[in-house]
């Protein structure tokens, strides 16, 4: 493909409507996460428990337990009314609006179960609506079309940071000025007005079209006949095994069926480990900001504001990158490149308050996470089955979360450990992604969309 043709594919139409859904998945990570932990830690709380607050995001690498349902379940009314995909994304961000709106009205010193419990709500919806938002996003797209896959992986990762980083910006610069006003309640109600935002969003999700969604259900009911026939014909018993045999087992099994059993452990084994130790510093990092000295508007400016921009750039810069050189060698250096720029964390927790270096550090790093994120993305897009793609993409994104969010929960129990030393914190990190590269090169040659990694 021609530097010209990879470039063009980025203006299409579909792009604009892949941005969206990346804002609206984005989003309510701002709310879990660098919210929730700097709200937390205001309150009083511990390094120790926000880190462990953190394991609400392990809904995250379980939801493929239920996107099987999700891919066949109607929502009443709406699905008639909207489509499949868009009914079930309206259904979740309802109700994390309603879990906001609760912590608008609590805090956590008067009552830490209620708001943890309404971070949990929040976090499930998020999980469920990201299993119809990344099938929306991936049919969207021509099957065999590996190019446009890769620049569609580059827009939706634009648009979640997008939705994270000036969600997060919006949220950040809005608490602090609140806090500086002298208002007590700067955080319950700054997340009133980000409400707004979540409104916002749903009503441009209305006019996303669907797609493929008839060719779909025609292919599971085929598969269900074909169950159903093989187990003696139409029974009530026959009805219902052969239904979740069609929904729950067929697309499970039908990953390993098409990449074969060694490749496919060896995949989800790339997957879970890829991410670990950028998941170990995004953790942490607000808190390590705020230690090192710098403002929730510094924070708010340099790792969100600017960084929102960096990405966007890095991201376009991605997914060039991905369909030009392949996915294998795209990932490889990205991963080198993201352990690389932890250590610069290091070189600030020892240097101390200091802008440029502030600013640099966080440049780089989401520069780097940007890149791994979009080839990443794009690599586990071209694995799913197109029959059952909501459920084959939520595994493979529930795998990659699963290792993010049992190893980063005990991040600040780490710090804690090496008593407060963030520098040797930061270049442990750096080494956490040294396994899964070396994994995936001994895979390079066996991989089953070894047309693309070249």
């Amino acid at each position: 493909m021609t530097r010209t043709q990879a470039l063009l594919l980025f203006l299409d139409a579909k792009m604009r409507r892949i941005f969206l859904l990346g804002i609206i998945s984005g989003f309510p990570w701002v709310l879990i996460g660098s919210s929730l932990s700097l709200w937390l830690r205001e309150d009083g709380l511990s390094r120790s428990a926000v880190g462990f607050a953190g394991l609400v995001f392990f809904v995250y690498s379980i939801n493929f337990l239920w996107a099987p349902l999700i891919d066949r379940w109607r929502v009443p009314i709406l699905t008639a009314r909207l489509g499949h995909r868009k009914a079930w994304i309206l259904l979740m961000q309802f109700i994390i609006l309603m879990g906001v709106l609760i912590w608008s009205i609590t805090s956590p010193q008067a009552n830490i179960v209620l708001v943890m419990s309404a971070a949990l709500v929040i976090a499930t919806c998020s999980a469920t609506q990201d299993i119809t938002i990344d099938a929306l996003r991936i049919e969207q797209i021509d099957q065999k079309d590996s190019g446009a896959m890769a620049a569609g992986a580059s827009v939706a990762v634009i648009g979640w940071w997008t939705g994270f980083k000036l969600g997060g910006f919006a949220t950040l610069l809005i608490a602090d000025k609140l806090q500086m006003l002298g208002i007590d309640a700067y955080w319950q109600i700054t997340f009133v007005i980000i409400s707004i935002f979540i409104i916002a969003t749903n009503i441009g999700l209305i006019f996303i079209p669907e797609i493929g969604f008839n060719e779909r259900l025609s292919a599971q009911k085929h598969a269900q006949d074909d169950i159903r026939q093989k187990m003696g014909g139409v029974s009530v018993i026959n009805n219902i095994l052969s239904y979740l045999v069609a929904t729950i087992i067929i697309p499970l099994s039908s990953f390993f069926r098409n990449n074969g059993l060694k490749i496919g452990i060896g995949l989800l084994s790339f997957i879970f480990l890829f991410k670990i130790g950028e998941a170990f510093v995004g953790r942490m990092s607000i808190v390590f900001y705020k230690e090192v000295g710098f403002s929730k508007s510094d924070i708010a400016i340099y790792s969100k504001g600017l960084g929102w921009l960096v990405t966007v750039l890095s991201s376009l810069a991605g997914g060039y990158f991905a369909i030009r050189i392949g996915l294998v060698k795209s990932l490889i250096l990205a991963g080198l490149f993201m352990a690389s720029t932890n250590l610069l964390f290091s070189v600030l927790a020892w240097v101390g308050n200091v802008d440029w270096l502030f600013a640099m550090s966080v440049v780089l790093d989401d520069l780097a996470a940007a890149i791994s994120t979009v080839i990443f993305v794009a690599f586990i897009s071209l694995l799913v089955d197109r029959n059952y793609t909501a459920t084959q993409y939520a595994l493979l994104a529930s795998i990659g979360t699963l290792g993010r969010t049992l190893f980063a929960s005990s991040s600040g129990a780490l710090v804690d450990g090496l008593d407060g030393d963030w520098g040797l914190f930061f270049i442990i990190t750096a080494l956490m992604v040294i396994p899964s590269l070396l994994l995936l090169w001994s895979l390079r040659h066996r991989l089953p969309i070894h047309n693309h990694n070249k």
